[in-house]
């Protein structure tokens, strides 16, 4: 049956691909757009691919044509992408938009925008509850341009029911910036010790790309004004990321364990790393769509896994993936300021 006519803006992105796959199995005639207009393998021929560039004054608007009955965005940010969908509102029927878990603030007003700061670290309550306190909206930061967007959209009400999806740490293949890299490169590189801080139980839950096109295709299936958590069923610890990563390799490493924070050349730092919890409550996305995971963390990991390693292949890890090496530096792999750390602790002893 024919659900009608779906529009993904960032199709060919990590959640683009599996959204436009979800959606058109369940239904809807799909045009998937991107900036190179490309296509995914595990697409159904039915799938149309458009080549978009959507900040091109009036291009989006050009190639919507007479309209679609939902439109999902991956990519949008602050006021200019909210007021762009709101002025086609006339010919959307609903919409669902990618947002992020980083517009929350706790009780002091620290967020995922002060954790660099000393005692910015926020401490959220256990799960997050789509309640809590965000972010002011502005266009200074990541954070604060998505919860633009946010408000922006939902003031738009009936005229573009909008339900927003805020994200928690993205993974699965296709991923620009695998945190998983961290685990894999180590276990390629032979090293048989890892260091973690904060005692390794630093936990950021994850969200697979595939639960994102679950929790996709369920808004788009009933529209309505709503802000909804998007995770997986587990917030695993990075130790126990660690061990799972261990698992899909068939490795072994020892895991010395830091209590505090890093040390100060970042030994003991991950993509996961931070003082205090972030799990997000999913109980009204289960509420209100009915959402069910349809993968879990450890069982999704070898494709991930096996995504990561076929990057790597014959290539330097900062060409592989350039935007972890913006966001992580070079510290990252820095086993030489490790093994200066390991050899301090092994003496101490």
């Amino acid at each position: 049956m024919n659900k009608g006519h779906a529009w993904v803006l960032g199709a060919t992105g990590q959640i683009g691909r599996a959204a436009v796959r979800a959606l058109s199995e369940d239904g809807w005639e799909v045009t998937a757009a991107s900036r190179g207009g490309g296509r995914d393998e595990t697409w159904d021929e039915g799938v149309r691919a458009v080549a978009l560039n959507r900040d091109e004054e009036g291009a989006l608007a050009s190639a919507l044509g007479p309209g679609c009955d939902v439109l999902v965005d991956m990519v949008a940010y602050g006021r200019q992408h909210a007021r762009q969908l709101t002025a086609l509102a006339d010919r959307i029927g609903s919409a669902v938009v990618v947002s992020s878990g980083a517009v929350y603030e706790d009780e002091k007003g620290h967020s995922f925008d002060t954790q660099g700061e000393p005692g910015g670290a926020p401490r959220y309550p256990v799960p997050i509850p789509e309640s809590l306190d965000t972010v002011a909206p502005g266009e200074a930061t990541y954070a604060t341009r998505k919860i633009q967007l946010e408000r922006d959209l939902l003031e738009a009400g009936d005229a573009l029911p909008t339900t927003l999806l805020r994200a928690g740490a993205v993974h699965g293949p296709h991923c620009r910036s695998p945190r998983e890299l961290y685990f894999v490169k180590r276990a390629l590189d032979g090293r048989t010790r890892r260091v973690l801080a904060y005692g390794g139980a630093s936990r950021f839950h994850p969200v697979h790309s595939a639960n994102m096109a679950e929790l996709i295709r369920l808004a788009a299936a009933r529209p309505g004004s709503r802000v909804l958590n998007a995770a997986d069923p587990q917030a695993p610890t990075v130790a126990e990321i660690g061990e799972a990563v261990d698992a899909v390799l068939g490795r072994s490493t020892e895991t010395v364990l830091m209590p505090g924070e890093p040390s100060p050349d970042d030994v003991g730092s991950t993509p996961w790393s931070a003082p205090h919890s972030i799990v997000f409550d999913m109980s009204a996305a289960e509420r209100e769509l009915g959402y069910r995971p349809v993968t879990g963390y450890a069982e999704s990991l070898p494709e991930t896994v096996e995504w990561i390693t076929g990057q790597l292949a014959g290539r330097d890890w900062r060409d592989a993936y350039p935007a972890m090496l913006r966001s992580y530096g070079t510290s990252l792999f820095d086993y030489a300021a490790e093994d200066a750390w390991l050899a301090e602790h092994d003496r101490k002893g």
